[in-house]
């Protein structure tokens, strides 16, 4: 719903733009559940993730993003009982397992949606999602 061009510009003199968020929740998911849980060699730019200047393309940035997705769903998937309560890596308080860690990640995305919708917004344009 967001023209291809407002998506790198910051709705908002502060903040991030909508495309830098994408990449940030790509590097998220790819770093605590790819990397830490997966094993898959990810090696996180968090800053550059809030740096990128690349431009790509929406459907690049949501290809990105659903194998992220993608990757999440098949860890999650092979855990079991016994991978889901296993220690989290890094043991980063207050997550103590990984059930916590997906845990978190699903709330780290939800938050960031909440932003998205209010650049959304902000850029003049409406979505689905009822701002207060």
């Amino acid at each position: 719903m967001l023209p291809a061009d407002k998506l790198w510009v910051k709705a908002l003199p502060f903040g991030n733009s909508l495309g830098h968020l994408i990449v940030h929740l790509t590097g998220s998911l790819n770093n605590y559940i790819g990397a830490q849980v997966a094993n898959s060699g990810y090696a996180r730019d968090r800053p550059g993730e809030f740096a990128d200047s690349s431009g790509r393309s929406v459907e690049e940035l949501l290809s990105a993003f659903d194998a992220a997705i993608a990757l999440v769903v098949e860890t999650l998937r092979s855990q079991g009982p016994a991978g889901l309560v296993t220690a989290a890596p890094q043991g980063e308080p207050p997550v103590e397992n990984r059930f916590g860690l997906f845990l978190v990640c699903a709330g780290h995305i939800s938050n960031h949606v909440g932003q998205m919708a209010w650049l959304m917004h902000a850029h003049g344009f409406g979505t689905d999602e009822k701002v207060w």
